[in-house]
């Protein structure tokens, strides 16, 4: 049922995803860009202001998103670092297919302007929007906050610019309300709900327990999500939804 994936380039296990990814060609992949929580490419000696003595970016957000948006030295570093991972990305001689970034970092104008540019010039076709319509939600038993508004609301200034730069996005996201808990029974309720257009379904699934996972997210259901891909009902219940699966390109 997973038609794309998203690459983290300087993760621990990214070399072993790419060899899985290119035993499955039916398997699209893109570029899932860190700049925050994670590792970077570059050594620290080159974009000292933005890691740590171990080359991680921190998870102070806040922090973060106002010094890429003032501080030009911060920036410089921001695009050098976001131009290494296209570049490692392509080094994998893997089709790229989208790019994203690690906890919507690219909701933030800087990085959204930095990934767009950098990403034309390495053949991005395509931008994953992170924005949940509220209606849907509703529809599924899940009333929406005053988050899920905001956010609908916010994605319309990472939208705009990528249809400028001719980049396909798609028109509702799914997985930000339930994310860590996309679980069979709510994927259940959400295909028959789905709206007209692309939609694209995101889930974090993986085999079994993880310190690293445990750690970043300690409340996610990781396993419960891989059920609901592995559900065997899933393909009756799209066709008579009247879903059709599909990717970015």
């Amino acid at each position: 049922m997973l038609s794309s994936a998203s690459l983290m380039v300087a993760g621990a296990a990214a070399e072993d995803a790419v060899r899985r990814a290119r035993r499955m060609p039916n398997l699209r992949v893109g570029l899932h860009l860190v700049v925050i929580e994670g590792p970077s490419i570059l050594p620290t000696t080159a974009i000292p202001d933005l890691v740590d003595p171990t080359g991680h970016f921190g998870s102070d957000q806040l922090r973060r998103g106002f010094s890429y948006f003032f501080r030009p030295t911060i920036r410089r570093q921001l695009a050098a670092e976001i131009e290494a991972q296209f570049a490692a990305f392509a080094a994998t001689s893997l089709p790229l297919d989208h790019a994203d970034a690690h906890k919507h970092m690219h909701l933030h104008p800087t990085v959204g302007r930095l990934m767009i540019d950098i990403g034309r010039a390495h053949g991005l076709p395509a931008l994953r929007i992170p924005a949940e319509p509220p209606a849907t939600l509703s529809a599924c038993g899940h009333p929406p906050g005053a988050g899920a508004y905001a956010l609908a609301t916010w994605s319309r200034l990472l939208r705009a610019p990528a249809h400028r730069a001719g980049l396909r996005t798609h028109d509702h996201a799914f997985g930000f309300a339930w994310s860590g808990h996309f679980t069979s029974a709510r994927l259940h309720r959400l295909i028959p709900a789905l709206p007209d257009g692309l939609s694209d379904i995101y889930f974090r699934p993986a085999t079994r327990r993880d310190p690293t996972l445990d750690t970043l997210m300690p409340t996610y259901e990781h396993q419960a999500e891989l059920a609901a891909l592995l559900d065997p009902t899933l393909p009756a219940l799209l066709a008579s939804s009247g879903a059709i699966p599909t990717t970015y390109t």
